[in-house]
């Protein structure tokens, strides 16, 4: 295992990581949906826990094209993000949610580290929520969907001046895994017995 010391910016990302929010959003899904058969709802479900790091916007075009085989428009897709995101303002800003171990470090080491969440959750409804548990104050970025993880890591690659060997992703989904090795940094699986093999390192 490879020393932390070399690390300068750290991504995290949210559900699972920095907040037990992943049942919270498992919930959220099947109320928007509780119209549609029952069935179908649960391929979503499979999808979705499948692919934890993807996009709201990506998980309910698969529910429409893929499980239904209807078209739908960027802008009905985003009819029912907003609605997911009504649900998830309602249930999540809840400190009581947050996983102490992931925030203890955050508090403890902002001034050492740079530290960015990159989330496949909606990014404005995660800067509410971040400000609502008061946590926004210790990261430089709070990014998310509907720009994918792999998209902002490179963004914030392409800003700062470091090295790719200085820079690590902390995530508990395959998702995270690939947008790590997809930009050519460390990856530290966590809260995962999945991903937990792939890291490259620990930080705490």
């Amino acid at each position: 295992m490879k020393s932390s010391n070399i690390i300068k910016t750290i991504f995290w990302d949210f559900d699972g990581v920095l907040m037990n929010s992943n049942a919270v959003r498992d919930k959220g899904f099947e109320l928007v949906l509780a119209d549609y058969p029952k069935d179908q709802v649960k391929q979503l479900m499979d999808f979705h826990q499948a692919n934890g790091g993807l996009s709201r916007y990506v998980k309910f075009r698969y529910f429409f094209e893929e499980v239904r085989g209807e078209e739908i428009t960027d802008e009905e897709v985003q009819i029912w993000a907003d609605k997911f995101s009504e649900i998830m303002y309602a249930n999540l800003i809840n400190e009581d949610l947050l996983i102490k171990e992931t925030n203890d470090f955050v508090k403890a080491n902002y001034q050492k580290y740079q530290m960015h969440i990159v989330s496949g959750s909606d990014g404005k409804e995660l800067r509410k929520i971040c400000k609502g548990v008061r946590i926004n104050q210790y990261f430089k970025s709070i990014e998310g969907s509907p720009t994918p993880k792999k998209k902002l890591v490179a963004n914030i690659l392409e800003e700062q001046n470091y090295k790719q060997e200085e820079f690590i992703l902390i995530g508990d989904s395959i998702n995270d895994y690939e947008a790590a090795k997809n930009n050519g940094i460390f990856f530290m699986g966590y809260n995962s017995k999945k991903v937990a093999p792939l890291s490259d390192m620990r930080m705490f």
